[in-house]
């Protein structure tokens, strides 16, 4: 389904960049993978594509410079870019209301560097990519919190932050149509990750808790989201472009 085309993940080294490099490359795209420190965790993603479809490039996206570093180091090392996979994101559990000034100012300083203005690098790069060679897919990870938010308000700069980038994605599909440029917005709600994971254990009852109020009584699985992202950069229904597509098992419905 993907065979020809040249897909940049960010955060491939686990959680859903690592389900979706996985999946795409089975489907025949040749992947780069995009790491901060955990080379090796985006060397198993890449595990069982053939060497000439495989690409790994690391990037500190929480450096200023390191999306743009990271978008130019992919298409010198590939001749091209067909679609990225816009995923790299972080949380953080402080930066509440009742932590101390300079741990709110640090934490949605640092949160909105990676998940909003590296985001925005990449989109910025992609689009300015894209159009001189007819068009181009992006698929930006948003989360079910930036429509509802998040129940523990210590994380609520992670929410504001994928808001924040869920209304970049949108303005990219409406600015950039014209261009043959599709934007797809994959909102999941609990994923399987260790984020979530993470943050399941900052919850009174922890993941079982968390389970019991989901409606199908399980986290998301990351194989999912790999399973839809891989058809939105298929082209294969081109017209979705711009829609957010909730992936939460009908535990949230909008």
């Amino acid at each position: 389904m993907l065979e020809g085309k040249t897909i940049l993940v960010t955060g491939a080294s686990k959680g859903i960049g690592h389900a979706v490099a996985r999946e795409i490359g089975a489907q025949g795209a040749r992947v780069v993978a995009h790491y901060g420190r955990d080379r090796a965790g985006a060397e198993a993603a890449l595990a069982d594509i053939p060497a000439e479809r495989r690409v790994l490039i690391g990037a500190d996206l929480a450096d200023p410079n390191g999306a743009a570093a990271l978008f130019d180091e992919a298409v010198a090392k590939t001749g091209g870019i067909d679609g990225l996979v816009n995923n790299a994101a972080v949380m953080t559990f402080d930066g509440g209301v009742d932590d101390p000034p300079e741990v709110w100012d640090r934490v949605w300083r640092d949160i909105f560097q990676i998940n909003v203005y590296s985001a925005a690098m990449l989109l910025r790069a992609a689009i300015t990519h894209f159009r001189p060679r007819g068009g181009g897919a992006i698929v930006g990870i948003s989360s079910w919190a930036a429509q509802k938010g998040v129940t523990n308000p210590r994380t609520m700069a992670y929410s504001a932050s994928k808001a924040a980038f869920k209304a970049a994605l949108q303005t990219t599909a409406t600015g950039y149509a014209k261009d043959n440029i599709q934007t797809y917005i994959i909102a999941p709600g609990v994923v399987d990750t260790q984020m979530s994971r993470d943050f399941a254990e900052t919850q009174p009852g922890g993941r079982a808790a968390i389970e019991e109020r989901l409606v199908m009584g399980e986290f998301v699985p990351p194989s999912d989201l790999a399973t839809l992202t891989a058809f939105c950069l298929s082209g294969r229904c081109r017209h979705l472009s711009g829609a957010t597509l909730d992936v939460n098992g009908a535990s949230y419905i909008r």
